[in-house]
């Protein structure tokens, strides 16, 4: 399972977009995705999902890495994350794959599972599986275009890596684990935002 660590504080909005040559279109989706993630854990909060449910602590994904494989290249005196090599964008981009193709497939598994309240779950997940589904489309030419038919092949691969969470019978306890896996989708939506904006201020190429 994933990382355990305090959802309330993490906080962030995403940097500016990539520029209109590169991928504009991707981009804006992913900030699309950071509202809409925003939104849903608001309602579920108050009304569904998260209802009855600590809100202290979430589960991030800790299959791939993003965290590390997005990050800056940094100076030695920054007291961040380092990395032993140069930052790679097709790295970065093929993590962010992976994370969206994991989330897509436990949003789809858990709309199948035993609900507490299905017609308002389901209504409640689906903007976003919409979203995740339009990015894998749209961010997968992006990155293919970049490393041609390399990326398509490793793609096909994370595919069948992203295999479905297996819920229970309990509907309390699927909530529960929908609920921290969604707010750890934020944080690290919010980490990917940040990344396609390092992506399109090009410091990464200088």
């Amino acid at each position: 399972m994933g990382n355990i660590l305090f959802w309330r504080t993490s906080t962030g909005v995403p940097v500016p977009a990539l520029s209109a040559e590169k991928c504009a279109s991707c981009s804006l989706l992913f900030k699309h995705l950071l509202l809409q993630i925003t939104e849903l854990l608001t309602k579920a909060e108050n009304e569904v999902l998260c209802y009855g449910i600590p809100s202290d602590k979430v589960r991030v994904n800790n299959k791939t890495e993003t965290l590390l494989a997005c990050a800056p290249t940094l100076t030695q005196n920054s007291g961040c994350i380092q990395r032993d090599s140069s930052f790679s964008e097709s790295d970065c981009l093929r993590n962010i794959m992976k994370d969206l193709v994991h989330h897509e497939a436990i949003i789809q598994s858990y709309i199948k599972a035993s609900l507490r309240n299905p017609e308002k779950e389901v209504k409640l997940l689906m903007p976003v599986l919409g979203i995740i589904q339009d990015l894998r489309k749209v961010c997968l030419l992006c990155l293919c275009r970049r490393n041609k038919n390399t990326e398509r092949q490793k793609h096909s691969h994370d595919l069948k890596e992203g295999a479905a969470h297996v819920w229970g019978n309990s509907t309390y306890e699927n909530r529960l684990d929908m609920c921290k896996m969604m707010r750890g989708f934020h944080i690290r939506t919010i980490t990917i935002n940040r990344a396609m904006g390092y992506i399109s201020s090009g410091d990464h190429k200088k």
